[in-house]
């Protein structure tokens, strides 16, 4: 069977025993451990299709090495629609921090749809003094090496973010990395660090008990969760960007009449009233989008990371 007549089949109405996609379950491989964003972002696209097509849709986690051993699974499974990925900007992320990974983030993958972004949010320990992105740099300037923030890790999305901040500001601050989120967030809750480029999620109950204050959003635009903060590029950084994202991948050869199938059901339920507050209330929006301008968004970010990387000078393993 040709792949141009497989994806007319799959995509297509039944005509005499030809089947319809989807005709079985379909799993949603996570590889992160349950309760992240990629993990509650797939479990809300999972629900949905499954009411919709009426099969079992399967959210399977399988953490480890950063996202790349998830990735593998999907990248090594049958090119047809069943098996899905759901990734964060750790993808992205991989080809800077490993020499030699057994997937090419790019080649080896197709795009189906971003399914949400928004920011990252700096946050500071009260004790510093500084109240927006401005103060801190003028703080780090005048006293280059003698602040430090956390990270949840070496090469997470908040230890990029934060580098990305230092090489446009172009200040000296130091880098105390974690094993997590919840250990950088304390550890900034304390004082223990300065600063810290957290998830919104995660910092936003503690900016709203005067734990942490927080000193910009990572985006171009303010967020809905925190109006009277501004963003980063409009306090003291121009130009700075740097976006927490998530969204769904395939296999590279699957045909693109099942991408385009799972595009459009996936967009269906991401426009759903109550999938938008979902999506809403972790600080995150869910743009439409299509699998060809999602796979260059991929590309874009791959090659920032690796300028990123560069700059810092975050070394592969």
């Amino acid at each position: 069977m040709t792949i141009g007549n497989h994806a007319a089949q799959a995509a297509g109405p039944a005509t005499g025993s030809a089947p319809v996609f989807p005709d079985k379950p379909i799993r949603i491989v996570v590889g992160f451990s349950p309760g992240g964003i990629a993990d509650i972002s797939a479990r809300i696209v999972a629900e949905k299709l499954a009411d919709a097509w009426k099969q079992q849709v399967v959210v399977d986690n399988r953490p480890g090495a950063g996202s790349v051993i998830g990735s593998q699974i999907v990248a090594s499974s049958a090119p047809d629609g069943y098996t899905m990925l759901s990734v964060s900007a750790a993808h992205a992320a991989v080809p800077t921090l490993y020499a030699k990974l057994p997937f090419d983030s790019a080649r080896d993958f197709a795009g189906v749809a971003m399914t949400c972004t928004g920011p990252l949010l700096l946050v500071a320990t009260p004790s510093l003094g500084a109240k927006t992105a401005q103060d801190l740099i003028a703080l780090a300037k005048a006293r280059p090496g003698q602040f430090n923030f956390s990270s949840a890790g070496v090469g997470s999305a908040t230890h990029f973010a934060m580098e990305f901040f230092k090489n446009k500001a172009d200040i000296d601050i130091v880098h105390v990395p974690y094993k997590g989120v919840p250990e950088a967030l304390t550890d900034t809750l304390t004082g223990r660090v300065h600063v810290f480029i957290s998830p919104l999620i995660n910092a936003l109950p503690n900016v709203r008990d005067g734990k942490v204050v927080a000193l910009g959003v990572t985006t171009a635009r303010r967020s809905s969760l925190l109006p009277d903060v501004p963003a980063i590029a409009d306090s003291g950084l121009p130009g700075y960007r740097w976006e927490s994202w998530h969204g769904l991948l395939v296999p590279a050869q699957t045909p693109r009449a099942v991408v385009a199938r799972l595009n459009a059901e996936i967009m269906r339920v991401l426009g759903q009233s109550d999938v938008r507050e979902r999506i809403a209330a972790l600080g995150l929006e869910s743009p439409p989008n299509t699998p060809e301008q999602f796979d260059k968004f991929i590309r874009d970010e791959i090659a920032m990371y690796a300028q990123a990387a560069r700059a810092a000078g975050i070394k592969a393993e």
